[in-house]
């Protein structure tokens, strides 16, 4: 009986019906057990291969697709409401209300915080979302932002940072000098946290526009390093320093950048991929064309020599007129380093004198009023080790 089930499942042994005469003969029957995708079976040949890799990009490109729709669904979840940023964007500039310029020139300190401790450009989005969100919600005094800006800084960098590399309170208020104390830095963050109900995990134009990147690539047969990454992010950081870009979808101001560069480029594969993506996304004609009249303008005027960069921005301490004083005193009693010798002009009287001179050198403080001048002033480009400037 077992030797006749055997042939039955494997199609040797007829199931007894009779059939009519003429009739087809019936498909045979197929084995139990089930075949694997094409992209698991085991190479054999180009055939296969290629099919393996067809198979395998079709699957990628809907999963990429099926992101975007994702984040489409959530990015109104997180973004700032209009009327609060209104608010604010009419405002007059005065001691007791917060006005535009103050809000920008606290997302440039986030930077500044950002590029001082080597954290990544997420984190530098996630804290300006985090910001705009709260600065729409709750009407803010100027003398409470340096203290909500610290606090958004943290609170981003606990989602995006690994643990190890999150700074404590006392060393961000040491390098920000917030003017505020550790407990009024976790008093702000808790009704930060209450007033966004803990949802800090939010869908950013940085989501979209990597994702739009990735799609891009992913569809076109031109060269990869044609769309710059990170040509695109600086752009988008340019907009983050600007409240009126915190009014327009994320998705639609991700997308404004890639048109632009897209025009740049004058490529027509690349353009045909984002006029495919934008109808994906469900984003109109007008709107697209609005903002990126905007964010042309934006990125005209920030590469103008006349516009203060946050990149060039130098971190400085403010220190006291008695310390000011010694440090201006300092630069007259250091003693200035010998000159070194050449190869064809050296001797070894000169040596000795040399080597005990510039002994002495090192153990001074510095050699040069340059010098001590950095020790105050830092160029903020990132540190993986942010401990060691201490």
């Amino acid at each position: 009986r077992e030797a006749w089930m055997r042939g039955f499942c494997a199609g040797k042994v007829s199931s007894g019906r009779r059939r009519r005469s003429g009739a087809p003969p019936p498909p045979p029957r197929q084995p139990l057990l089930l075949q694997p995708p094409t992209f698991l079976r085991p190479l054999r040949g180009k055939a296969l291969l290629k099919m393996k890799n067809t198979g395998a990009e079709e699957q990628m490109g809907t999963w990429l697709f099926k992101q975007l729709k994702l984040h489409l669904e959530q990015e109104w979840k997180y973004q700032p409401q209009e009327k609060g940023l209104s608010l604010i964007e009419c405002t007059a500039e005065n001691e007791n209300t917060l006005c535009p310029r103050l809000r920008n020139a606290k997302v440039e300190d986030l930077w500044s915080l950002t590029n001082f401790f080597g954290f990544a450009m997420e984190t530098f989005v996630l804290a300006v979302n985090i910001l705009d969100r709260f600065l729409a919600l709750m009407k803010v005094k100027p003398k409470h932002l340096s203290c909500i800006g610290v606090c958004c800084f943290q609170l981003a960098a606990r989602v995006v940072e690994e643990e190890c590399n999150i700074p404590s309170l006392h060393d961000v208020i040491r390098i920000s000098q917030c003017k505020c104390t550790v407990s009024d830095l976790k008093r702000m963050e808790k009704i930060i946290s209450e007033k966004l109900h803990f949802d800090f995990k939010a869908t950013t134009a940085l989501t979209f526009l990597h994702l739009y990147h990735t799609i891009v690539l992913f569809h076109t047969s031109e060269r990869k390093e044609l769309l710059n990454l990170d040509k695109l992010e600086a752009q988008l950081k340019a907009c983050n320093c600007r409240l009126v870009f915190s009014k327009a979808k994320p998705s639609i101001l991700a997308l404004c950048l890639l048109t632009l560069e897209v025009q740049t480029l004058k490529s027509i594969d690349l353009f045909e991929i984002v006029m495919r993506v934008q109808k994906h996304s469900k984003i109109s004609d007008s709107d697209l064309l609005y903002w990126r009249e905007l964010v042309s303008k934006c990125l005209a005027d920030y590469s103008s020599p006349a516009c203060c960069k946050p990149d060039h921005k130098k971190l400085v301490w403010i220190v006291s007129r008695r310390t000011a004083q010694n440090l201006q005193n300092s630069y007259y009693s250091v003693p200035e380093l010998p000159t070194i010798p050449e190869a064809g002009c050296f001797d070894e009287s000169e040596s000795e004198d040399s080597c005990e001179d510039m002994s002495c050198g090192e153990e001074s403080l510095s050699s040069s009023p340059r010098d001590l001048e950095s020790t105050f002033f830092f160029d903020l480009k990132p540190k993986t080790k942010w401990q060691a400037l201490f």
